[in-house]
């Protein structure tokens, strides 16, 4: 197990992970930037080592994170969600700094993090998608698609509902594709575009999986998140209420076939939108989520524990982890997000 582990985060994860750390043993350090040294995460864990700059942009140094590991002597480091969490660059720097990074490997992280290589290989897989375009795609492209009906423009290297807008008239598709090129330009340093037909009124559901490297896969049940402002998730319920097993068995088949097909190692999250009897796979989140916490109400599990252990070497059977390991969910549980709007 690691014995010191540096936490690139700040805020409520990082002391999420602080805590579960502490209760390992490990060893952990904080980074802030200057404008976050007197927040709750810096005093949480055992030391902490300050970041170059102010607000966002200091965890999102590549260079300055891997200095602060290596100027405490951390021999792990944990991204926590958002910031570089899913960033295979980061990944790789690591490796090459000797720090183990907590997540899946660089190229599980390339190939999920660019969705239309992600949806080529569920379709590989015989896991259902919607119809959509296979790559980057011209506005003209988009044009062409929008005449078989409604559309959804998505960032190519998205997530978090940015980059994102339905088009259901020819004439709002030209302002939508330029506002959704420039929201992914500037959150993802990356402004293509695909598209996917838009199906108009779908429960989202996501399905919660760990891997070990070695094929290994199972599921932690479910977690529904249709409720949502802007395409960013409000309320999160685990598991989600009135879906058939048979239907939550396809889920759960769909979301393990993907992520054996990836050798997955880690914690993941494959989500999918639901209508009636019908689903298709939409993305894969290659890190913690937010909403993980409902996941550990009804399991019973700790979701960093395992990663911490996962990262550390150990395999699903000897963690007990295996499918016929997993508890089935115990009562429900609910994650609220509150926003704070100028309105």
């Amino acid at each position: 197990m690691f014995r010191k582990l540096l936490i690139a985060n700040r805020g409520e994860i990082a002391i999420r992970i602080a805590r579960t750390a502490a209760e390992m043993r490990i060893e952990t350090v904080a980074v802030y930037s200057t404008d976050d040294a007197a927040s709750l995460h810096v005093k949480t864990a055992d030391s902490a080592v300050a970041l170059g700059g102010s607000g966002a942009a200091a965890y999102l140094d590549i260079d300055g994170l891997i200095a602060a590991a290596q100027r405490a002597g951390c021999d792990a480091l944990h991204p926590g969600y958002g910031f570089l969490s899913e960033n295979a660059e980061f990944a790789v720097a690591c490796a090459k700094a000797g720090l183990r990074f907590v997540g899946p490997e660089p190229e599980t992280l390339r190939l999920f993090g660019d969705k239309a290589r992600a949806r080529s290989l569920a379709a590989e897989c015989d896991v259902p998608v919607l119809e959509g375009t296979s790559g980057a795609t011209t506005l003209a492209d988009a044009a062409a698609f929008l005449k078989a009906g409604p559309i959804m423009l998505k960032a190519v290297a998205g997530g978090g509902g940015r980059g994102m807008r339905p088009v259901t008239k020819a004439d709002e598709l030209e302002a939508a594709y330029e506002r959704c090129a420039s929201e992914a330009k500037a959150a993802f340093g990356n402004s293509d575009l695909y598209v996917e037909r838009l199906m108009a009124r779908p429960r989202h559901i996501e399905v919660q999986i760990i891997g070990d490297g070695t094929s290994a896969v199972s599921h932690l049940w479910d977690r529904e998140c249709t409720i949502q402002r802007r395409h960013q998730k409000l309320i999160e319920i685990a598991p989600a209420a009135g879906i058939p097993m048979e239907l939550r068995e396809k889920l759960f088949d769909a979301a393990i076939r993907l992520a054996r097909a990836a050798n997955y190692k880690g914690l993941g999250t494959i989500e999918f939108l639901v209508d009636g009897d019908s689903f298709a796979f939409i993305e894969a989140n290659a890190r913690l989520q937010v909403e993980h916490t409902v996941t550990e109400e009804v399991t019973g599990l700790d979701l960093v524990r395992i990663q911490l252990e996962i990262a550390s070497g150990r395999t699903l059977d000897e963690l007990e982890l295996t499918q016929d390991d997993i508890p089935a969910p115990h009562g429900t549980a609910l994650e609220a997000r509150i926003n704070m709007e100028t309105m």
